[in-house]
């Protein structure tokens, strides 16, 4: 249970590392959109007044060396524009960048939405086999005993009737010879009452 939560505390992590490294682009891009914007304004206000063709030559001049010309309106709007065109295709890359990152992001989130669900239900499903299992245990032990007890029973009237058995025959036996004497005896005392009846 807690592995996928730590696997989606640390893609949440990422995620939020990916965005704030994209911080410092971002803050380049406003500040040179609003350098470009302010260049395009002092460069519109330039040409309608003559005092902004004064200006606009001291925008650069720390960059020029001493006696020379400053840059026209031309170079100074060429180089506006490169700048424009610059901060243009860094916004386009940002922006793909962000749409990919958003993109994965929804996916991470549905994808962990999915996998809580599954999760759940495996965990319901392992619950009710769990209960499952111990009822057939339960059951199993329950059969067990009920064999043994009935081997036991089994044993005991096995023992039993060997017993009676065993009686049985020894009384077979003792009434076999109980009539074995009785007949030689009486076979004797018609011999004698033959005997006696001849004589007489």
């Amino acid at each position: 249970m807690a592995h996928w939560k730590e696997e989606y505390s640390a893609a949440l992590a990422a995620r939020d590392r990916r965005e704030k490294s994209n911080n410092a682009i971002l803050n380049a891009y406003t500040k040179l959109a609003d350098r470009a914007g302010l260049i395009a304004t002092t460069a519109d206000d330039g040409a309608q007044s003559s005092e902004s063709h004064r200006q606009s030559p001291a925008i650069d001049s720390k960059k020029q060396p001493p006696g020379s010309p400053g840059p026209s309106l031309q170079d100074v709007l060429a180089a506006t524009r490169l700048d424009l065109t610059e901060a243009q295709r860094s916004r386009s890359e940002l922006q793909d960048r962000l749409t990919r990152t958003t993109a994965e992001l929804e996916k991470s989130r549905k994808r962990g939405s999915q996998d809580s669900r599954r999760i759940a239900l495996l965990e319901r499903e392992a619950s009710q086999l769990q209960l499952r299992l111990r009822d057939r245990d339960e059951e199993l032990r329950g059969k067990a005993k009920l064999l043994d007890d009935f081997q036991d029973e089994l044993a005991s009237l096995n023992l039993q009737l060997n017993m009676a058995e065993e009686r049985s025959n020894r009384l077979q036996k003792e009434n076999q010879e109980l009539v074995d004497r009785w007949m030689a005896r009486m076979g004797k005392e018609a011999e004698a009452m033959n005997e006696a009846s001849r004589y007489s």
